[in-house]
């Protein structure tokens, strides 16, 4: 025990706890609202083999629920019973990559209550990474990650009760790895808009056999003429280059479940033929589709797929699905976007990243799982891909009840910079190649022009960490909840009501890469870390290293143990400053 006022400096210091029990907080709900229910496969009954857990770079452990998944061999099967009435499901699996690094076909048979219901067909062409960042598709790299892709399935009837099977069926794949299974029951598919025009009366097709590119653009410019709404109607719909949306357009679907725009195999190779929806003005609108996309490599040289803003602004993106592309969304010079209900899955790069001068925009109520970078970002670079900052101080940028799980790359949340930006509300979990919440200086915020660095106050507040903390490839073992000064000093920070939970590296550190640096107006309350380095040993539950300059205020707080290496750090148990509202 400490006294409130002591400071805490220089080598190894005891745990540092509240003089009684910490008071019980009303606290909001954390995380995205989750309308299906999940059932991991290394819980089924199965005939097969659970792996794991186990720790450390490069295994398929490290990317599964709980570092444990379940392998079948051929023939071997998985069973478990439907505990809600669901149309729709995922089935989150991995089959092992080819020679060449091109994947393998294979197909997973699915059953009901002893009777078969589908021949899923699965692939690991999307899958498998290999060597160093931004990687390759060679196995002879070695190094691999990536190693999960996932399968929707709709149209469905499942009640509770059901016993679902899969299986890895006689003479299939070498094997299937399950790492988990979501039910859903799907709303059905939405009525057509009053007042819209229909992009099938374009020559849209929603069977998804002729290219539908043109047919969704002569809607989009016919409803932005007659200030209507565009709709799609349900149907899988093949695009093969960017839709372009001006001001005032409102492009709307009949539901992620069921409006689905899929990008074209043999064309994914051109930068400029992929799937990609490009808000360009003020007042744009999208809601209620799916975009999946035919990535099966990373090249941070090419644009961005999926959702890109630039030069956007009073727009929103809702209830959207985004799989297979290089990111989720990623905004340039944008003002006061909403993104708010929307999945992200399986990219290559991150799964939503705020960057070069975006401002007042909010991303809520979203869950990310599998991707290649951040789970949700906030970047304020002076510059990227040609787009350059136009505003002074961009910021004031919110995170909020957001889900970040499992991605093979990066961070749950992550903030680089910038003025009064906030993660509140969210939940990561299962971030086996970072941090769950990372505030950092690794990323160029300034130019001769601009400096974007940490200004104002940035807030984490109400978030729960969940085995978080793991091997990052250019870092090593980082912390659940990381403050990284790498190139520049950081200030103003408040962090508020964090609980994190089976960390499995140090649960939260302080940290600078080479020259020191220096934190200072820092303040953390109500953090918790009750154990931690579950998948690397001699881990610290409050972890300063030695080229830390600076002070952390500390109050309400318990940490399972710690360690400050740096004798020009302090840690001060002291009352927390204000928080902002």
């Amino acid at each position: 025990m400490i006294n409130r006022r002591t400071l805490l400096a220089g080598s190894a210091v005891a745990a540092l706890l509240s003089a009684t029990p910490l008071p019980a907080k009303a606290r909001r709900v954390v995380g995205a609202a989750k309308p299906w229910t999940t059932y991991p496969g290394a819980r089924m009954k199965t005939t097969g083999t659970v792996i794991g857990p186990a720790y450390g770079p490069y295994r398929i452990e490290m990317e599964s629920t709980r570092q444990r998944c379940l392998k079948l061999l051929p023939g071997d099967t998985a069973t478990f019973t439907v505990r809600d009435r669901a149309n729709a499901m995922i089935i989150r699996y991995s089959l092992p990559d080819s020679d060449d690094g091109q994947g393998i076909a294979g197909s997973i048979r699915l059953s009901c209550n002893g009777n078969l219901l589908r021949q899923v067909p699965v692939t690991s062409k999307y899958a498998w990474l290999y060597g160093d960042y931004p990687f390759t598709n060679d196995p002879k790299d070695g190094q691999p990650r990536h190693f999960y892709d996932e399968v929707r399935l709709s149209g469905l009837s499942l009640k509770k009760g059901d016993v679902i099977t899969l299986q890895n069926p006689p003479g299939g794949a070498p094997y299937c790895i399950i790492d988990l299974v979501d039910l859903e029951n799907a709303a059905p598919p939405a009525r057509r808009p009053v007042d819209s025009l229909s992009a099938i009366d374009f020559g849209a097709d929603p069977g998804g056999e002729r290219d539908s590119t043109e047919g969704v653009r002569a809607c989009v410019a016919a409803a932005a003429a007659q200030r209507r709404i565009a709709w799609v109607p349900a149907g899988r719909y093949r695009l093969t280059g960017d839709i372009v949306l001006p001001s005032d357009v409102t492009l709307m679907g009949a539901g992620m479940w069921h409006t689905t725009f899929v990008g074209d195999e043999d064309l994914y190779g051109q930068a400029d033929r992929r799937l990609r929806f490009k808000l360009t003005g003020n007042n744009i609108h999208l809601a209620d589709f799916a975009l999946i996309g035919r990535l099966k490599y990373r090249n941070d040289s090419e644009q961005n797929d999926g959702i890109f803003g630039v030069h956007a602004s009073q727009s929103s993106v809702k209830r959207i699905w985004v799989e297979h592309t290089k990111v989720g969304m990623w905004f340039y010079v944008c003002r006061a976007i909403a993104v708010e209900g929307c999945r992200l899955r399986n990219t290559m790069a991150d799964g939503i990243n705020l960057c070069v001068d975006t401002r007042d925009s909010t991303i809520e109520n979203c869950s990310a799982r599998g991707t290649g970078d951040d789970c949700f970002a906030i970047w304020p670079s002076p510059g990227d891909q040609g787009f350059r900052q136009e505003t002074p101080k961009p910021g004031n940028n919110v995170i909020c009840r957001c889900t970040g799980e499992l991605n093979f790359l990066a961070q749950g949340g992550s903030i680089y910079g910038g003025a009064n930006n906030r993660i509140e509300d969210c939940l990561f979990r299962d971030i086996a190649s970072g941090c769950g919440i990372l505030i950092s200086t690794t990323f160029p915020t300034s130019d001769a022009n601009v400096d974007n660095n940490f200004s104002g106050t940035t807030l984490v507040r109400n978030c729960e960490i969940v085995r978080c903390g793991g091997y990052d490839h250019g870092w090593a073992w980082r912390a659940a909840f990381e403050i990284c000064l790498d190139r520049r000093d950081i200030s103003g920070l408040r962090i508020a009501d964090v609980r994190i939970k089976d960390s499995l590296s140090d649960g939260f550190a302080i940290m600078a890469s080479g020259e020191p640096r220096t934190l200072s107006d820092c303040a953390v309350d109500g953090m918790t870390v009750p154990n931690c380095g579950i998948g690397s040993p001699d881990r610290h539950g409050l972890h300063v290293k030695g080229n830390v300059d600076g002070r952390l205020a500390v109050s309400n707080s318990r940490f399972v143990d710690v360690r400050n290496e740096s004798a020009r750090f302090e840690i001060a148990s002291t009352t927390l400053p204000s928080s902002p509202t």
